[in-house]
């Protein structure tokens, strides 16, 4: 019996010819065919490979004939199960190799194995091993003493990649060269029963783009076997950035490691300071100049192998044995980084007393491809050399792909040009967009040029903005006739009645403490997205919030302490990202620093900031907590298509903490009001009213926890009551069927019960089982003129920003109705101070308007006051 040999031709020719073993992992069948009765074992889920068998016939057309019409023959239909078995009983049976040329091997080779490598995908689960010319093929040869570890190794192809003399039918030509006529000689000698070409990976020469081949060849090797188990001890002694890199992949590259082959067959790179007797017994390892000099009594000027390659050493045996000679190789360049936290200060030559006090490093950054290399070689000599690690904490980052998830190649031009990116963007912006990407997870990024533009416009332009209202805000004070801006005392700031300068000084403490925790760990990407939320809280409630403030409408001591606590929460955040954004921040802080005596040069000569004073933990959830009721009561509006410039008779805020409600109620509750348009601001602290509670258990948290007992608990969850929910969540937990389970174990779902006389589109709720909002969306004629105030608002601020004007530039407003309407001026009347307050000048009738004024021009320098003339004509629409 022939075993099926197919395949396998693509990772190198001497798979064919040098077969020392044979790998059987799966269920096998024997088949005989009906035809010629040749005999073939294959693995049975390639079953579908063997080729179909046809009856050789005399008369072709007779035979045509009679096939005519008929369904496709299978490859079954032509063969004839004989035996179905497990590949472990041919385990040991020896075989018959497809060539002879190393019979003298027979004793050991030509017998089969078993090892789970191979894969079912193509071929016949049965495969030829050749151990100089394959990892795997190595490791079953040696796992099974097919060869020895350590011996020399039988290779058949030369340097150049052509067959030795020992193949004799082959001999002297190039390995890729000789497939046809390998696949005929096969054929020749009836062992060929299928070919083919299919596509594959295969390692190519990225200068030459021609196929690599893999063969064994003598090496210096480092034996690290021996050190595996204080190389694991040494890696749990250090600290990951991500620690699933540490805990698994290089701590899995530790365990199954193998001696390491430091040595290279090239010209170029550090000489492998080895040097050898000719008869190989007597080797000498250099690890000094001077003891090269010493031994070889030649002078050495230059560690290049071209200058010492003729240094000889006489053999310390006597003159009869000769000179030992360098030997040719030099290191793996990866030896040599692996080296370096000795190297680099020439350590032990030099600064011993520095080396001991720093070693080991305290952090190394590189790419994940580099726990293979760098990260490995690093442990593996420091280890080796002092018995410890050579670093004590270690940032892995990903990889970055181009768009298509391909690798960047400047072949293929698959990514847009770095300096594009940065022209278009700037460099912050890219630094940016790649701490906050997957890559700082030791995950790849798909590279997007959008994505670093959405950093620009989410990032960048807030922050901005809000330093920018800053500046036209302070300059203000001068264009008023006031004093310049200057800081006032911190004193002042820190005791400031405002409830949203405590809340943002606060905040901005949370700030430096979070980005100092997180940079002691070393964790880069939760800070952008915190800094995101920070500048969010910045720009869209503390300036917003605050414009009236900022802009002098509450007076000169109150615009002061807010102008200098919205600057000093500027300055605090760009020291505290200034090592992010190195260039937009020196840009901010050049121009602010000259508000301050005695400041640094550049931010970057700057201390980090310290936390001064102690944060309020309640005022920030408080007004995060109204963040949220303001986005969910925007949420109602637009499912019910009520814009904001309409004002609604109120809305009650539902939640059981007191402390919270009593924030909303008072010092919150003008922002709220004012934000969402409302006119009464009600709270609750019964949940039940306007709420009704039903508990479900968390799955992903019980499911492998309660095994079967899930169901019954799962079952009495759900059946919780109103009370026993309200007691579970002020307990904090709960027993069922012997089971303790925590808050964290039972989600609390809380659904809207609106009052009985009322309809969803009268009043509606939105919450997000924290807090609930309820708005009353009955009209309310009563409200009228406060929404007509605010579109005459909304009207005039779009006309300012259309002609472009500053915030500092003064105009005077004049409003003429087209049509006679009394109502349009009770309107104007009753409203006059909020839309004066809003506006920052008075509303004027059009008949006040002098004779020099004009209609909506652009702005002149030369004019000291603006005067524009508005005609909001479709206000009496508004009104009608």
């Amino acid at each position: 019996m022939r075993p099926l040999w197919l395949g396998r031709l693509h990772r190198g020719l001497s798979l064919v010819i040098l077969p020392f073993a044979s790998i059987l992992p799966f269920d096998y069948v024997k088949v005989r065919s009906k035809y010629t009765g040749k005999v073939y074992v294959i693995a049975e889920c390639l079953l579908s490979s063997i080729p179909v068998e046809k009856p050789k016939s005399s008369d072709s057309k007779t035979s045509s004939s009679k096939t005519k019409g008929a369904k496709t023959e299978k490859p079954m239909d032509s063969y004839e199960l004989l035996q179905k078995f497990k590949g472990s009983e041919l385990v040991n049976k020896k075989y018959e190799p497809l060539f002879n040329y190393f019979q003298e091997f027979s004793d050991a080779a030509f017998r089969v194995v078993a090892d789970n490598y191979v894969t079912s995908d193509r071929g016949t689960g049965i495969v030829h091993c050749a151990p100089a010319f394959g990892e795997d093929d190595y490791r079953v040869c040696i796992e099974n003493k097919i060869i020895n570890k350590g011996e020399n190794l039988v290779v058949a192809v030369d340097d150049d990649g052509c067959f030795t003399e020992r193949i004799t039918d082959f001999s002297g030509r190039y390995v890729k060269d000789a497939d046809k006529d390998i696949i005929e000689a096969v054929k020749g000698k009836g062992r060929l029963v299928k070919t083919g070409s299919f596509m594959h990976s295969y390692p190519f020469c990225w200068r030459s783009d021609t196929p690599l081949l893999y063969r064994a060849v003598p090496s210096w090797f480092v034996r690290l076997e021996k050190l595996k188990d204080q190389l694991l001890e040494n890696n749990s002694q250090t600290y990951w950035v991500p620690d699933y890199v540490k805990d698994k992949r290089f701590h899995n590259w530790l365990e199954n490691a193998r001696d390491w082959a430091i040595s290279r067959s090239r010209f170029w790179g550090t000489p492998l300071p080895v040097w050898i007797s000719g008869d190989g017994e007597e080797i000498v390892v250099i690890d000094s100049v001077a003891k090269l000099e010493k031994l070889s009594g030649a002078k050495v000027f230059d560690l290049h192998r071209h200058k010492i390659d003729d240094i000889t050493i006489p053999s310390s045996r006597g003159p009869e044995f000769g000179v030992l000679r360098r030997v040719d190789d030099v290191f793996d360049c990866w030896f040599e980084s692996g080296s370096m936290p000795y190297a680099y200060i020439h350590y032990p030559f030099e600064n011993e007393e520095f080396f001991a006090e720093n070693f080991p490093g305290h952090f190394v950054a590189e790419g994940l491809d580099q726990t293979r290399g760098w990260f490995y070689t690093l442990m593996v000599l420091s280890t080796a050399l002092f018995g410890k690690p050579a670093f004590r904490n270690l940032v892995c980052n990903g990889l970055v792909l181009a768009e298509d998830g391909k690798k960047m190649s400047k072949k293929l031009k698959n990514y847009p040009s770095p300096m594009d990116v940065i022209d278009d963007y700037g460099a912050d912006a890219l630094r940016l967009y790649l701490i906050n990407s997957p890559v700082v997870r030791a995950e790849t990024l798909r590279f997007k040029k959008d994505g670093v533009y959405n950093v620009v416009k989410d990032v960048f332009l807030p922050w901005y903005n809000a330093y920018r209202f800053l500046v036209q805000n302070a300059q203000r004070l001068e264009v008023e006739g006031l004093a310049p801006f200057s800081l006032v005392s911190p004193t002042a700031q820190q005791n400031s009645y405002n409830v949203l300068d405590q809340w943002i000084n606060s905040a901005t403490r949370s700030l430096v403490h979070f980005v100092r925790k997180e940079m002691d760990a070393y964790r880069l990407y939760t800070v952008v997205p915190y800094l995101l939320k920070f500048l969010d809280d910045l720009t869209n409630v503390y300036v917003r919030f605050n414009r009236k403030r900022l802009k002098g409408r509450t007076g000169e001591e109150d615009c002061r302490i807010a102008l200098s606590t919205l600057y000093n929460v500027l300055l605090t955040a760009c020291k505290v990202i200034s090592s992010f954004t190195p260039f937009f921040t020196e840009v901010l802080y050049q121009n602010m620093r000259k508000v301050c005596a005695n400041s640094e040069e550049s931010i970057h000569y700057c201390s980090f900031p310290q936390e001064e004073g102690e944060r309020d933990a309640r005022i920030e959830q408080s007004v995060s907590r109204m963040k949220t009721i303001i986005d969910h009561a925007r949420n109602i509006r637009e499912r019910h298509n009520k814009p904001l410039k309409s004002p609604l008779r109120k809305m009650i805020i539902v939640h059981p903490d007191g402390d919270f409600l009593n924030d909303i109620a008072g010092k919150l509750s003008e922002f709220v009001r004012e934000e969402l348009n409302v006119k009464d601001l009600i709270t609750c602290n019964d949940t039940l009213e306007y709420t009704s509670l039903r508990a479900e258990p968390e799955f992903s948290a019980l499911g492998k926890r309660l095994g079967k007992d899930m169901g019954v608990i799962a079952k009495e969850v759900k059946a919780m009551s109103q009370n026993e929910i309200l007691e579970f969540e002020k307990v904090g937990e709960l027993t069922i069927k012997m089971h303790c389970l925590k808050l964290t174990d039972i989600k609390v779902r809380r659904e809207f019960k609106r009052p009985d006389a009322l309809t969803e589109k009268e009043m509606d709720a939105a919450g997000d089982g924290d807090v609930l909002v309820v708005l009353d969306l009955r009209p309310d004629e009563s409200l009228f003129e406060a929404g007509f105030a605010r579109e005459v608002v909304n009207r005039i601020q779009k006309l300012r920003k259309k002609l472009a004007l500053d915030p500092t530039d003064a105009v005077d407003v004049y409003i003429e109705s087209l049509k006679e309407n009394s109502t349009l001026q009770r309107v104007l009347d009753s409203q006059e101070l909020y839309i004066r307050d809003a506006i920052g000048s008075q509303l004027l009738p059009s008949t006040a308007m002098p004779s020099h004024a004009v209609s909506c021009i652009p702005y002149d320098q030369h004019v000291s006051c603006l005067l524009v003339k508005f005609l909001i004509i479709d206000l009496d629409y508004y009104i009608e």
